[in-house]
């Protein structure tokens, strides 16, 4: 590759182009636009923002590169030096975990007297907190970026497990240029994120996962679908949140996705997979040390979801331990993790997604790295799992940081996302295999439906102890919604619904009050939950497109703070939240004492057991 002037390269790369955007105009590529750049000696100087207004040394300084000048401010130490890539800018969708992840990540390496580099570019989080690290560099996390600072910097190794999928799409591009991974290899890392490679590694430890394909262009999506069988979920690779990410039922649907949704290539296939329709989901966040060297693998713990496999796993209101799966199930699904983790050579965090249905257990997806999961794990279990897999990464092994066997608590955890719907009027409150949560709430105690209902309180509103009920569901719900409006009667609650549901009820001998539908006149819904008569709503959607009468029930009842089950499981995890509270009321007690509680037993962190497993 050749360019006209030196000086025009320079030019560019002063105002702000990066190398992939010069090789795109160029016609080259980004490896070779950098080897001219250094052959010439054009690298970014680094300038601090002195965090202390010059009133005094600063000694956690920010650092931001610039190719205008060529004075550099950075202050190289002989101190032996990790980098942590961060998650970059948190929005709807992209959860704020992963910062904690990387916040861990920070405090383990200052227990061991390594020197820490964040790298982030988000200035909103605790991970570029003034006090979180030795140094911080508010820089993108693109390959070109990353590559400089650890160059500079003479870093001993790099950590790209704690923020999510987009520094885990940078390790193999890392590692081509020098950089020292730490922990679970990119080749493993490969190993998860590429299709072939990884129905190929499932196939020969005999662990099954659901029929799926891949896809470059619509005709070989709808292909794949057909062999597989309807309905399918397709999505991107290497996606974020699971943006784009799509239940499709039949080909129109499909096609409308393939051309519309996403741009398929050779590059960025589709992943189409066969979606089991009413399966649970759980995820199985585990940490092990065989990377390096070690042979323990421990499970952190198993989340159950309530809701029905489709629904993401950053949105799904989660159990720990898992409340409805039997010890069988339970132990496949451990043996399976456990033989993933050796075949990965996993040294830090591993997390597993597995769907079950009745005793079959297929795996969905692995991620080497932190989860969404870990914090809320951690803080359940008492244990710091993103701090000990930070220890593993540097050498250390389980057995001597005292983590070697499961803690299975005997108290119930209930995580519930948190949602910025309020926010958007008129935005439709259903979930699915996209992501749309910003945060997330934690229930505990000894009584599952307590555990639930503290849940629901935190993340608003609560679940009520009395008054009016209004059900609206889908025709293959009507079954299982009798049950739980009958539950609600006994325990006090008026039931009210719209014709077609009112007569499944009241066939079932149940008193009920009908509505007009929206269309039809009034009072209807809206009217009910505008005068505060509505204490609970049960609307289930009708079709995959949603009528626009139930998107107005559900922004309605967003609006003026009604809780609203969309899932048959959401509404009988209501009904046993509410039957809970009657019969137990509501006590408070702090998260360290249910740690304490784990301590006595022996199970906290340094209660070494006699053998690894």
């Amino acid at each position: 590759m050749t360019m006209r002037r030196d000086s025009l390269l320079a030019r560019a790369k002063s105002m702000g182009f990066s190398d992939r955007q010069i090789a795109a105009l160029v016609g080259a590529t980004e490896d070779e636009v950098r080897a001219l750049r250094y052959r010439l000696g054009l690298r970014p100087a680094y300038r601090l923002v002195d965090t202390c207004a010059a009133e005094f040394e600063a000694y956690t300084p920010y650092y931001y590169s610039t190719y205008d000048t060529g004075m550099d401010e950075t202050r190289p130490s002989q101190r032996q030096k990790v980098m942590i890539i961060g998650g970059g800018p948190n929005r709807i969708g992209q959860g704020i975990e992963f910062d904690y992840c990387c916040v861990q990540a920070a405090f383990a390496l200052r227990e061991l007297g390594i020197e820490t580099i964040m790298v982030n570019s988000n200035p909103e989080t605790v991970s570029t907190d003034y006090d979180t690290s030795d140094k911080l560099y508010f820089e993108p996390l693109t390959l070109e970026d990353v590559l400089h600072i650890y160059e500079r910097e003479q870093a001993h190794g790099a950590i790209v497990q704690f923020g999510g999928q987009t520094p885990l799409n940078l390790a193999l591009g890392l590692q081509r240029g020098g950089v020292k991974i730490l922990g679970t290899s990119p080749q493993s890392i490969e190993i998860a994120e590429d299709r072939k490679l990884f129905a190929a590694m499932l196939e020969r430890l005999g662990i099954p996962q659901p029929p799926n394909g891949i896809a470059t262009s619509v005709d070989e999506a709808v292909s794949a679908a057909n062999r597989i069988g309807y309905p399918v979920l397709v999505r991107p690779s290497f996606v974020l949140g699971g943006r784009a990410m799509q239940i499709v039922y039949n080909e129109g649907e499909l096609r409308h996705y393939m051309r519309f949704a996403v741009e398929a290539s050779a590059e960025r296939p589709v992943l189409v997979d066969k979606f089991l329709e009413e399966a649970t989901e759980v995820d199985v966040d585990a940490i092990a040390d065989v990377g390096v060297g070690g042979e323990t693998v421990v499970v952190g713990g198993f989340l159950e979801h309530i809701e029905f496999a489709g629904c993401h796993s950053g949105d799904a209101a989660m159990v720990l331990p898992p409340h409805s799966l039997g010890e069988e199930v339970i132990e496949t699904m451990r043996r399976y993790t456990h033989a993933l983790a050796r075949e990965l050579k996993v040294a830090g965090l591993m997390n597993v997604q597995f769907a079950v249905k009745g005793r079959e257990v297929w795996v969905l997806e692995v991620n080497p790295r932190a989860s969404r999961t870990v914090p809320f794990i951690s803080k359940a279990i008492g244990v710091p799992l993103a701090k000990l897999a930070t220890k593993i990464m540097v050498g250390h092994r389980l057995p001597v940081l005292g983590f070697t066997r499961e803690i299975w608590p005997d108290f119930y955890s209930v995580k519930e996302s948190v949602f910025p719907f309020s926010k958007f009027p008129g935005q439709d409150i259903l979930l699915g295999p996209e992501m749309h949560s910003t945060g997330e709430v934690m229930g505990i105690s000894e009584d599952w439906g307590v555990a639930y209902a503290k849940a629901q309180m935190a993340a608003s509103p609560p679940l009520p102890q009395r008054g009016r009920v209004f059900v609206s569901v889908r025709d293959a719900d009507k079954p299982a919604a009798m049950e739980v409006a009958r539950e609600l009667v006994e325990l006090g609650f008026e039931l009210c619904a719209t014709a077609g549901t009112a007569r499944v009820l009241e066939a079932a001998g149940l008193q009920v009050r009908t509505l007009f539908k929206l269309q039809e006149g009034r009072p209807n819904c809206l009217d009910l939950i505008k005068n505060s008569e509505l204490q609970l709503i049960i609307n289930t959607p009708s079709g995959q497109t949603p009528r626009a009468d139930e998107v107005r029930i559900r922004t309605a009842a967003v609006a003026h703070k009604v809780p609203i089950m969309t899932t048959i499981q959401g509404a009988r995890a209501a009904v046993r939240g509410i039957r809970a509270l009657r019969k137990q009321g509501l006590s408070v007690v702090p998260i360290q004492e249910y740690h304490r509680q784990l301590a006595a037993r022996g199970l906290a962190v340094g209660a070494v057991a006699s053998s690894a497993t």
